[in-house]
């Protein structure tokens, strides 16, 4: 008895260690593809600032966008982060007035560590 009840607590806490970081599922898009092809790249950004159709990688980006700023990126995967670093370089550097669009619409009170670097 005393077992069973320890393996339930273990596979409780295994649970709330595995929602403390977000999804895993699109870890495997090739980001280094969407970045350099502009169609495809534009169309994300589109889709992040609603002035256009979204795939599933991007609805899931839109959704979890404001929580990844306000927290900076505390709940990514290790590829998440990478990730996003490569991204967030890219559109600084490539596309800043976009890349500003972005930190306005899901940052709009420029809180996030990331908005805060950029009125420097």
């Amino acid at each position: 008895m005393k077992f069973s009840l320890f393996i339930a607590v273990i596979l409780c806490f295994a649970g709330v260690i595995a929602a403390q970081t977000y999804t895993n599922r699109f870890d495997t898009v090739d980001v280094d593809a969407i970045l350099s092809n502009q169609r495809i790249l534009n169309n994300y950004i589109k889709c992040i600032l609603e002035k256009g159709p979204c795939t599933a990688e991007g609805r899931e980006l839109k959704k979890l966008l404001p929580d990844a700023l306000a927290t900076d990126c505390s709940k990514c995967t290790q590829t998440q982060r990478s990730n996003s670093d490569k991204v967030i370089s890219h559109l600084k550097a490539q596309k800043p007035n976009e890349f500003k669009q972005i930190l306005k619409k899901y940052d709009p009170e420029g809180r996030s560590q990331l908005s805060r670097s950029l009125n420097k």
